[in-house]
This record gives structure tokens, C-alpha cells and sequence, in this order.
């Protein structure tokens, strides 16, 4: 969703004030009209108050020792996924992003529903994305929204005054409720409206008519009386702001949108970094102060002078500016963690040996993205971390404010009643623009429009996560499981070595084994077996196996066994499979994708996959699968929501990489030749 504008040290951060007292300048509405009648009649006006309820005290953190609403609609979806059971609970936002979502449907409950439903589950925190401005998202047109950029007046009327009054009510004085208030908006205004590579007709328009800066702060101001609620504004992403000309002014049009409509900076709880986005949270192999044969990696293509190369540093840096113009020095950011978390086989592990700064960068950073301005269902991405309060100095929690599975945008147009368009962005074969370097977009395929179920996406975070689910995602276990034992061959072919071995043991669990062959990782299962496919007749080859838990603690390797091949003849033949290659290719990269069918009649299990090559492909990125090259031959080996691929049944997969793309002359699956189309 979001859109940056194409183109250290940390900053040291100001010790967290105390809390403010809650602000009270939420004009009664109701009461006015009838002071104004009574003074028209020139009698007085007693009014007689309510008693007042309850309220939660104010605090500095709103995340600290809460417990945080899990949304049910959102996670009943992610339940149903094969594995989405691990990480249903997990608590995320709630979009009101159009004035039917405040009502809600037979789909979506309404918000005094999600809040009534929150006082069930004993919660005392909701989370809520406030978002449906005038002329709504000018730099794209995927989350454009209902109203017309004239039309603040609505805004405010018929959107966020009912959002104030469900919220203002005693009945839910005791819960702490986030808002996180419209993403996107004011950034556009610092590096959309006009004179850089990424400006747009629409975002010159919001500039000067300031609607979004008056339905920033009347928001800020009006929900911000509301003494439980803690308004947290969106600030884009570091590769969008954090730039040297960026970051300043940023901070400036914030300070000018808090001081809009009757704001003030003291409605303001604090500030989100990276909504709806994927940029890592921390780069552990990448560093803005490296350099590269002295060079500094600022200089690489994929920085381009950026003073920041992950969210974390730059929510720090953009706090520390923030508080210089005038903003509490007790505020605090939120980073969203949804989905950058960018595990899977394509994750560094160590910083790169790359002797040029090109290079270097991208075989060190973990973003896997091909360029920092893509932001359309990327492919490859994964889970990050799990939602956690005060996990920096500086930053109030990690949190899922885009719930994952749903989609940023469809890859092709389709109507609908939503105000939602079409944007090339989210389309895999877009050959990009201005805002992200005239790159290949980097979506998925057959996504449905924004804000929509994208099971396909949901899976992939799934497999990509990192830390990995299960994983508690930061210190605790530490100690690895038992060394495999009894490691045996238990059969060949001329094409496969089937394994089995003993399970180890852990503090916690055990959540997987890497099995290598020849010292090289081939596979990662949940099973103590696996059958090698694919490999040459009447050869010899060494496995290991390594157990690995949750928390990512990786046994020593057992035992090693041999398993010769048998001599070749007999079996499979060309039929048996079918494989279909699909390509978009671009200066120096490609994108592929990639379907199997088993013809056959029986099962593919624990597929494996073997084609050709050119001689210099590197693959950079995969999903579905787990790619690797080596010299002209590359391997596809299955991921555990995939294993099998049943008689008249098929796959997919895809994989990115740079170098010279051509379609394979020859593909294996399991040891059989597969029919090319």
C-alpha cells in the first residue's frame, strides 16, 4: 500500500516522559445545539451530567501489560489455512476503511460489536486502523476509497463523529483503544504532490485543498478528547521517508496536521512505521555505517543515499525528530511486523563476502523485495515478528496492524462497490514507475481485490515466516535439540535414497530436520523419513540430518550414511508428468512461474523437481518451494503445505533470480521425465 518517493549514524532518543492527562476537548455536540436554543430564548441551562464511569488510567505505553483484542472474523479465516492455527491468535487491527465497516455486515462485525466482543475475550486493549480520508491514497489507486477529495465534510460527519460516539461510550471506559490514524495520507503530501518522480495529479489536489490535513486533525482532535483512546499517526516506511530530505519535513507536515482542525500535539500518543508494508524491522547482516571497499553501502543501488536500512532505526531516528518539533517527548512508535518477516530458504545467514557494494547489499539484507518501493502482495514474504510490547528503546510494540492473507490489491481489475481500483503495482507483469525505479512489481498472481481473503499470500507468510511459527520470536530457548540418531538407508532406486532416523528430543519441540546430502542442505521435514529424488544412477552420496526446534536452535549433525543408486533402467518415462514454464523477464532478472502436473496414477510424494538452467542464473528469491542452482541445474524440492502431488493433481511454485533467463530443455520430478509445454 504504501508508496515511497524515489530519491548514520542512530540518532540517541529522548528518555520517555511521564503521562500526560487526558485531553478533554471533544466538543458535545448534542449539549450545544441545545445551549444554543436556550440562550436564543434568553433562559438558562442547567445541564445535568451522567455519572461518570469508570476509565482506565492513562498510560504512558497503552501496550504495556495489556491484553491485546484478537479480532474473530480475521482469525476464523486464518484458522482454516492448513497451519494458519498457529498463529490465529494473534491479535491485529481492525480496518474501518469505509462508514459501512462502523455498522458492519453479515461478514464483518461492526465496531461496538469488535468492542463488545473484546470485553468476552477479558481484553483491555483494541486495535483500530482509521482510515477513509477525502481523495483517500492519491499516490495508487488499489485502496482508494468512498469519498471524493472535496468531500471532508462527510469525513467528518458521517465517519468519524459515529466512530467518537461508539468509542465515548461509558460501556467501554475500561478498555485502551489504539487508533492508528490514516495510513499513507500525510506522507503523500511530503513526496507525491509535486516535483518528484513519484507525484500524481491526486495528491497535488489533496496538497491544496489540505483536506487531509484537516481530517487528520479533526480526527486527532476529536477522538483524542476521548480520555482511553491513543491515537497513533502512520509515517510511511524508511523507504519512503528516510532519506536526508525527507525525514525533516515529514516530521514538519506531521506537526502541521496535529495542529489542524483543533488538534493539538497532546492528541497524539505516538506515531506507526511500516503499515501494510514489508520492510524488515532490523537488517542483522546490513548496517547503514558499512562499507564496501570504501565505499559505503548508501551507495548501493538498493539504499540509494536512504540514511536508514530498516524500521527500527528509522522509527528511532524519526521519533528523535519528531520531539524537535515539539511533539511529547514521551511518545512512542509502533512498527508494524505483519509481514517482513522474510524467512524461507532465500534469508542470509551471515553478511555477505561480496567485494562491490551492489553486491554486498543484497546478498546481506533479508528484504527480499527487488526493489524498496514495492509494496503489492510481494512474493516471498513471510510472517515477522510476533506482536510484543516495549520490544526497543523507544518503540511501543510490534504489532499486526495488516491483518495477513489480506490482499494490498487485485493483480487485474474487477469491479466492486468499494471505490477500489486497479493498480498496476499489483500486477506481476508491470514493468513499474518513478516510485519504484522502473522495477518488475514483484506481486502475486490472482489476487483479489484489497482488503479481501488471498489464501494463496496467507500460505506463503505462513511458510515464510521468520522467526519461524512457533518460534517465540526473541531470547528464551536457547538450547538445542538431541543429535539424530540412527540414521539408516532403507531403500533405493536408480533415481532416489529413502531415509529414516530416530527423533530427538528438546526443552520444548522439535519442529523439523535439514536433511543434506554431499554436505549440502537438500530439505527441510517434520518426519523422521524422506526419500531423495532426482539423482544420478549407480552413484554414491552422504547424508546427515539435523534436528532443529522453535526457537531456531539447530542440533549437530549425526552420523552420516551412504546410499548408493541402483543401475538405471525401468520406470517413469515422459507422461508421467507435465511441467509448464511462465516468465516475465527484464533487464538482467526475471520472474518464473511454474506448474507440475502428476499424469500418472499414483502420487508424487516429497516431490522434487530437477531442470536446466543458463550458466550464471542465481536465484535470489522463491515461494511455494525451495529453489537452489547449481552450475546449469536447478532443483524445486516441495514446502510442507505441498508435499505430495496427487494422481491428476498439480503445484506451483515461483522463484526470481537475475542473470539470463531461458525456458528448461529438460525436467525431472522425482527421478521422471516430465512432458514440456
Amino acid at each position: 500500500m504504501s508508496v515511497p518517493a524515489s530519491h548514520t549514524e542512530e540518532h540517541p532518543l529522548n528518555v520517555r516522559g511521564p503521562a500526560r492527562p487526558p485531553t478533554s476537548r471533544r466538543r458535545p455536540r448534542a449539549l450545544g445545539a441545545l445551549a444554543a436554543l436556550a440562550l436564543a430564548a434568553g433562559t438558562a441551562l442547567v445541564a445535568v451530567q451522567p455519572a461518570a464511569a469508570a476509565t482506565a488510567a492513562r498510560v504512558d505505553n497503552p501496550y504495556a501489560g495489556a491484553t491485546t483484542y484478537v479480532n474473530p472474523d480475521w482469525s476464523a479465516l486464518a484458522a482454516a489455512e492448513p497451519g494458519g492455527d498457529a498463529v490465529a491468535d494473534e491479535p491485529t487491527f481492525v480496518w474501518l476503511d469505509q462508514i459501512a465497516a462502523i455498522e458492519g455486515d453479515s461478514e464483518k462485525r461492526g465496531l461496538r460489536a469488535h468492542l463488545d466482543t473484546a470485553l468476552d475475550q477479558g481484553a483491555n486493549l483494541v486495535q483500530l486502523v482509521v482510515y477513509d480520508l477525502p481523495g483517500r491514497d492519491c499516490a495508487a489507486l488499489a485502496s482508494n476509497g468512498e469519498l471524493g477529495p472535496t468531500e471532508i465534510g462527510r469525513y467528518e460527519s458521517d465517519y468519524i463523529d459515529p466512530i467518537a460516539d461508539i468509542l465515548d461510550d461509558p460501556a467501554y471506559a475500561n478498555l485502551r483503544i489504539v487508533t492508528l490514524i490514516e495510513p499513507d495520507s500525510l506522507p503523500n503530501l511530503v513526496t507525491n504532490a509535486g516535483g518528484t518522480a513519484g507525484s500524481t495529479d491526486a495528491c497535488a489536489t489533496m496538497k491544496a485543498n489540505g483536506n487531509y490535513e484537516k481530517g487528520v486533525g479533526y480526527a486527532l482532535h476529536t477522538l483524542g478528547a476521548i480520555p482511553n483512546v491513543y491515537n497513533y499517526v502512520d509515517a510511511a516506511h524508511h523507504g519512503w521517508l528516510g532519506w536526508d530530505s525527507n525525514l525533516v519535513p515529514a516530521a514538519q507536515e506531521f506537526k502541521k496536521a496535529a495542529t489542524t482542525s483543533g488538534a493539538t500535539v497532546n492528541d497524539v500518543a505516538g506515531f506507526i512505521v511500516n503499515t501494510a508494508n514489508y520492510s524488515a524491522t532490523t537488517e542483522p547482516y546490513l548496517k547503514i555505517t558499512d562499507s564496501v571497499n570504501g565505499q559505503t553501502v548508501r551507495q548501493s543501488k538498493w539504499l540509494d543515499w536512504n540514511q536508514y536500512a530498516d524500521e527500527q532505526t528509522f522509527a528511532q531516528g524519526l521519533r528523535t525528530a519528531l520531539v524537535a518539533q515539539g511533539f511529547d517527548s514521551g511518545i512512542g512508535m509502533l512498527i508494524d511486523t505483519s509481514r517482513n518477516g522474510w524467512g524461507g530458504s532465500a534469508r542470509p545467514t551471515a553478511p555477505s563476502t561480496a567485494t562491490s557494494v551492489d553486491a554486498f547489499v543484497d546478498g546481506s539484507r533479508t528484504d527480499r523485495r527487488i526493489h524498496a518501493g514495492n509494496w503489492c502482495n510481494q512474493s516471498g514474504a513471510g510472517l515477522g515478528e510476533r506482536p510484543a510490547a516495549s520490544p526497543a528503546a523507544g518503540i511501543d510494540a510490534y504489532v499486526w496492524a495488516k491483518p495477513p492473507g489480506e490482499s494490498d490489491g487485485s493483480s487485474k481489475a474487477i469491479d466492486n462497490d468499494e471505490g477500489k481500483g486497479f493498480d498496476r503495482m499489483c500486477d506481476p507483469t508491470y514493468t513499474g514507475n518513478g516510485r519504484n525505479g522502473n522495477s518488475m512489481s514483484g506481486a502475486l498472481a490472482d489476487s483479489p481485490v484489497a482488503g479481501h481473503w488471498f489464501s494463496a499470500q496467507f500460505r506463503q507468510l505462513l511458510a515464510n515466516a521468520y522467526p519461524p511459527v512457533g518460534s517465540p520470536g526473541g531470547g528464551g530457548d536457547t538450547r538445542a535439540p538431541s543429535v539424530p540418531a540412527g540414521l539408516q538407508v532403507t531403500g533405493t532406486t536408480a533415481a532416489s535414497v529413502s531415509l529414516s532416523w530416530s527423533a530427538s528430543t528438546d526443552d520444548t519441540a522439535v519442529t523439523g530436520y535439514d536433511v543434506y546430502r554431499d554436505g549440502t542442505k537438500v530439505t527441510t521435514t517434520s518426519a523422521t523419513s524422506y526419500t531423495d529424488p532426482g539423482l544420478k544412477a549407480s552413484t554414491a552420496y552422504a547424508y546427515t540430518v539435523r534436528a532443529k526446534d522453535a526457537a531456531g536452535n539447530v542440533s549437530a549433525a549425526s552420523a552420516a550414511v551412504t546410499g548408493t543408486t541402483a543401475a538405471s533402467g525401468g520406470g517413469g518415462g515422459t507422461g508421467a508428468c507435465a511441467a509448464t514454464w511462465k516468465a516475465n523477464t527484464w533487464s538482467g532478472g526475471f520472474q518464473a512461474d511454474v506448474t507440475l502436473k502428476n499424469t500418472g496414477d499414483k502420487p508424487l510424494t516429497a516431490w522434487k523437481a530437477t531442470f536446466t538452467v543458463p550458466s550464471g542464473t542465481v536465484v535470489t528469491n522463491a515461494w511455494s518451494a525451495t529453489v537452489s542452482v547449481s552450475g546449469t541445474t536447478a532443483t524445486a524440492a516441495h514446502v510442507d503445505y505441498n508435499t505430495d502431488i496427487p494422481a491428476g493433481g498439480s503445484v506451483s511454485f515461483g522463484y526470481q533470480g537475475t542473470g539470463t533467463y531461458a525456458a528448461p530443455t529438460s525436467v525431472t520430478v522425482n527421478g521422471q521425465s516430465c512432458a514440456l509445454s
